[in-house]
């Protein structure tokens, strides 16, 4: 099969994954997002003979629209621009998530800094405020006073962006010093991952510590259910631990797993790829069907 690999950076995700591809005879388009013009009806010539596409975009933008495009032209890609839509953002990503029924925290939007400091004051302190694009912990804000809160809503309102005013106010989670991410095939769990730190934000960008995690039956259903409102695909789901329970916080879409790969038994890129290839066959016996 021929793979293509939209990137704008090839990281060392992308060098993984390329290279177990390479290993097991598959050919690999690297398809840089950066040169390509895309048109209402024709894909650029870098998609010809793909049999399908595997986004890494790093920007949320690139990502959302190139997807859009190759979905118009139908050629098929992971994730799909319906996935990369609803995980791009994290009102659509929460509402997705609550619609299904999925545990995730409380949470509300406001679109003024009046209305915004309302809803801080009605959810006590401490509570978050996360931009509604955006990755890696960038951005996001644990608010513990009224002062911190009228100061963070005034930049915010400041910044030209009208994303930025689109105040997105979300409960703190007392969590044990660590979260969950599970990275999942339509569903299925690769592997999992802890990630500790003394900071309030566990992100791996950040220096969380990653360890291998054992998910038991009521993750596993979770992270199925997840992966399945927000349209499946190649997915990060995150958890976080409250008691003897889970909610889920955020499903990612673009995921990165070297630091997965680096902290569990599992060869993570074999994984992928062995579902790639039943993604491409299931494809494949769709167009020959009669």
């Amino acid at each position: 099969m021929n793979i293509g690999v939209l990137y704008s950076r090839i990281r060392r995700d992308e060098k993984l994954l390329l290279s177990e591809l390479r290993e097991r005879g598959h050919e690999v388009t690297k398809i840089d997002v950066r040169k390509l013009r895309f048109g209402l009806s024709e894909p650029p010539a870098a998609f010809a003979d793909v049999d399908l596409v595997v986004d890494r975009c790093l920007a949320t933008s690139r990502s959302t629209y190139a997807t859009r495009f190759l979905d118009a032209y139908g050629i098929p890609v992971v994730n799909s621009a319906a996935t990369a839509e609803v995980c791009a953002d994290k009102v659509k990503n929460s509402l997705a998530l609550a619609s299904a029924g999925v545990p995730t925290p409380t949470t509300e939007v406001a679109f003024t800094k009046d209305a915004a400091l309302e809803t801080i004051e009605d959810f006590g302190y401490p509570c978050v405020l996360k931009p509604v694009i955006g990755s890696w912990g960038r951005l996001m804000a644990k608010i513990d006073s009224r002062d911190a809160a009228e100061a963070i809503l005034e930049h915010k309102a400041t910044l030209g962006h009208y994303e930025h005013k689109v105040f997105y106010v979300q409960e703190f989670v007392e969590k044990p010093g660590r979260d969950i991410r599970v990275l999942t095939t339509d569903g299925d769990p690769v592997a999992a991952e802890a990630r500790s730190s003394d900071h309030w934000l566990t992100n791996a960008s950040k220096g969380a510590e990653a360890t291998a995690f054992e998910l038991d039956d009521e993750a596993r259903d979770l992270v199925a259910r997840a992966s399945d409102a927000v349209g499946g695909g190649l997915l990060g789901v995150d958890l976080m631990e409250t008691g003897n329970s889970y909610t889920v916080h955020e499903v990612n879409h673009t995921v990165e797993f070297k630091a997965l790969a680096e902290a569990t038994d599992v060869d993570v890129p074999a994984r992928v790829v062995d579902w790639l290839e039943t993604k491409v066959e299931a494809d494949s016996a769709t167009v020959t069907a009669p």
